[in-house]
């Protein structure tokens, strides 16, 4: 049971902080690329994005993360080791709600709302502006979170 659980929390802890990685990249480059174009380009481009993204391998990493974060979960209550199923619980929590979760309640809603828009009157342009400083938000929780997740992992790895 002690390597199912080192190699679960060595994947979790990759999986999660690639996902990090990728929502940093949003947070900080991708979103203030698209702000700085034109409205109908910048909707054009995002739900471009967003169409090609569940498609990806993308959610070969994250929809599994977060099934692994539930199986790091109930191992942690299985086997009560202190502190390191804390933080095992810790990072399954912040992935699975802050990052995971979120997504489905945040992003993926505004994601959809703006695959109804195009053009660039005045109504695609507000939706926009909002979406842009909305959906960074929620990306920056996302972020925060998956990277916490991966630290909380790997603090675990060391006190098991």
């Amino acid at each position: 049971m002690q390597i199912v659980l080192v190699i679960s929390l060595i994947a979790a802890a990759i999986g999660s902080g690639l996902v990090a990685g990728i929502f940093f990249a949003f947070s900080t480059f991708i979103i203030t690329a698209f702000s700085r174009i034109p409205a109908e380009q910048g909707i054009a481009a995002m739900n471009s994005i967003n169409v090609t993204i569940v498609r990806s391998p993308f959610m070969l990493l994250f929809v599994p993360t977060a099934i692994l974060c539930v199986v790091i979960a109930v191992l942690a209550f299985i086997n009560w080791r202190g502190g390191a199923s804390s933080m095992m619980l810790a990072g399954a929590a912040l992935y699975v709600i802050a990052s995971f979760l979120s997504t489905i309640v945040f992003n993926v809603p505004m994601n959809d709302a703006l695959a109804k828009v195009s053009g660039n009157g005045p109504e695609a342009v507000q939706l926009w502006m909002t979406y842009l400083r909305d959906w960074t938000w929620w990306n920056h929780v996302r972020t925060i979170a998956s990277l916490l997740a991966s630290v909380a992992f790997v603090r675990a790895l060391m006190l098991i």
